[in-house]
């Protein structure tokens, strides 16, 4: 606990309402979405404006204080976690619209604002913002960009690197930055601005962001398709992806299908069952599209890949279909998953996958598997569900070692241990899988530079 005099200098920066110490707010803003740690944090502030985070870093220094940032807490490395007395600075209140440039399709945003309402405004203006997620409806701007969050559009439209077009920063030794300010063409040195963009708090703290906006995606179809075996899913991609522009392709595994309809209680998509699934979807205003894509289902028919597939015929049967996807994440927290984020070139998928499951198979029988993914731009999610008869502390004992294992076979792959989620507490033991000795002695002078006293997000991605 931080005595007295902190406390009162921490209200006179960011105001007497804005420093929380009760239990249930030190537990709600010193988590993220793992379950592994305790929250611990000695205090949660919430600061207004860019000049209040400048000052309560200034006085963390002063202090030797460690901060923890905190957005929408939606993250599954353990980025978000407190648990070491820490002080944890939330985002909430910094979430504004600032700025809105119809020209040039950008717009400048507090940190703190929630994905969806950005979402909202884009088409408020007839734009499109495409970075999306299960978690869109409380994760927040800064965290994704924190993250370099991915999500179903990748495929089509990129990370959310893709969409910064500007930051305003707070370093770790309470310096302001204002990164490229929102141009497209800017080739004056190094850029600091993606060096931030998955940075997960440990250089700075991101208190705006400028991001651009696009045209609204036009009407889209989607199609699931079962799916006999995992190598067939790669066919029917480059079977589609070579004549239609996928917006997103999707896959799933029937045990998270059979997961997500018991739970959630939708509708399978047909009568038949198969080992895997994929979901397409595409923009289809042009009925030549809307053929093509038909044509291309009925190809994958005759040629024996698919076993059974439905194409929706109206808005709300995409959506319908969406669900059976969208709707997995959730749906497995009732299990204690633990999850790995991990990404591959899709060539390789078939391999790898195959390559897991005989050591599953071998050395961990009483794990249950569930795959899903984004399949379009190499991102697979395994999660291991707990069996009921460990538990939790035996369970993380035995994924941890299994961690192990996997990074080895994702190094041997080229691969990386964390797609899109980052790697915060959870992933920073097997980071030396995906990246060099050489890589990481750079990324800690690189943090030394930016936070020379280690006060942000202390023990998060490396030491």
């Amino acid at each position: 606990m931080l005595d007295k005099l902190i406390i009162s200098q921490l209200r006179e920066i960011v105001g007497n309402k804005n420093v929380r110490l009760s239990d249930e707010d030190l537990t709600d803003y010193g988590m993220d979405r793992t379950t592994i740690w305790t929250a611990d944090p000695s205090v949660v502030v919430l600061p207004g404006c860019v000049a209040e985070v400048q000052k309560v870093v200034i006085f963390a220094n002063e202090y030797k204080l460690a901060i923890v940032p905190s957005g929408g807490r939606t993250g599954l490395s353990g980025g978000a976690v407190a648990k070491d007395g820490e002080i944890v600075v939330a985002m909430d209140r910094i979430n504004q619209i600032f700025d809105f440039n119809k020209v040039d399709c950008i717009v400048s945003v507090g940190a703190g604002l929630i994905t969806n309402k950005l979402q909202e405004f884009a088409a408020g203006q007839n734009l499109f913002y495409p970075v999306d997620f299960a978690s869109s409806g409380s994760s927040q701007i800064g965290g994704n960009i924190a993250t370099n969050a991915g999500g179903i559009n990748v495929i089509r439209y990129g990370m959310t690197r893709q969409w910064v077009a500007g930051l305003v920063v707070v370093t770790g030794c309470g310096e302001i930055l204002h990164l490229n300010k929102g141009l497209i063409k800017n080739n004056t040195g190094y850029d600091f601005r993606h060096l931030f963009i998955g940075s997960e708090g440990t250089l700075g703290l991101i208190c705006e962001a400028t991001i651009r906006l696009t045209r609204p995606k036009g009407a889209s179809t989607v199609i699931v398709l079962g799916i006999d075996s995992f190598p067939i899913i790669l066919e029917v991609l480059k079977a589609f992806s070579a004549e239609i522009n996928l917006t997103a392709f999707e896959f799933f595994s029937q045990v998270a299908l059979d997961k997500v309809i018991n739970f959630q209680g939708h509708n399978a998509p047909f009568k038949t069952k198969a080992p895997f699934y994929a979901l397409l979807e595409f923009e289809s205003s042009e009925g030549s599209v809307l053929d093509t894509g038909l044509r291309l289902f009925d190809e994958c028919m005759d040629k024996g890949w698919v076993l059974d597939g439905v194409m929706s015929q109206s808005l709300r049967q995409a959506e319908s279909l969406w669900k059976l996807r969208e709707d997995i994440s959730e749906t497995l927290w009732q299990y204690e998953p633990f999850k790995n984020d991990i990404s591959v070139l899709m060539s390789r998928m078939p391999e790898f996958i195959k390559s897991v499951e005989i050591i599953i198979e071998q050395k961990y029988p009483y794990f249950e598997l569930v795959w899903y993914g984004h399949i379009g731009d190499g991102n697979l999610h395994l999660n291991i569900l707990k069996p009921e008869n460990l538990t939790s502390a035996q369970f993380v004992e035995r994924c941890s070692n299994f961690s192990k294992v996997l990074g080895e076979l994702i190094a041997k792959y080229g691969g990386s241990v964390s797609a899109e989620h980052g790697v915060g507490l959870l992933k920073k033991d097997v980071l030396h899988y995906s990246r060099t000795e050489a890589e990481i002695k750079l990324m800690c002078e690189v943090k030394k530079v930016f936070d020379p006293n280690g006060i942000l997000n202390p023990g998060k991605l490396i030491d």
